[in-house]
């Protein structure tokens, strides 16, 4: 099994920044695609950004140029940098990890998700 935890979500004007983080522990043999997706109330969950092993990234294109992902393949862990955040930026942000365990199976694993709201 693969446990992903993740924390750096809160409240924030809009304008303003934050710093998610994803740490994945478990089995856990190579990590490959690690990324982030989120969803709003009413609506159905939707990719926001991705980062392969390779550091190769895809953003939604509501988010490109204001939001980074990077990852600490060291640890483990993907993160997030949120900034210029807008009202409609606020959801449940899930953290994805996908990669194989030491046997060699396949998995796909989610966070609890983490709340972002932006406001004033």
């Amino acid at each position: 099994q693969v446990q992903l935890v993740e924390s750096g979500g809160g409240l924030v004007q809009p304008g303003g920044s934050l710093r998610l983080s994803c740490a994945a522990s478990g089995n856990i043999f190579s990590m490959h695609t690690m990324g982030w997706y989120r969803q709003a109330p009413g609506k159905q969950r939707e990719l926001v950004a991705t980062i392969t092993s390779g550091l190769t990234t895809n953003y939604a294109d509501s988010v490109k140029g204001r939001f980074t992902v990077s990852r600490d393949n060291a640890k483990n862990t993907v993160y997030l940098q949120m900034n210029s955040l807008k009202p409609e930026d606020t959801a449940l942000y899930y953290c994805n990890a996908e990669g194989l365990g030491y046997l060699r199976a396949r998995f796909s694993a989610w966070g609890q998700g983490t709340q972002v709201t932006v406001s004033s």
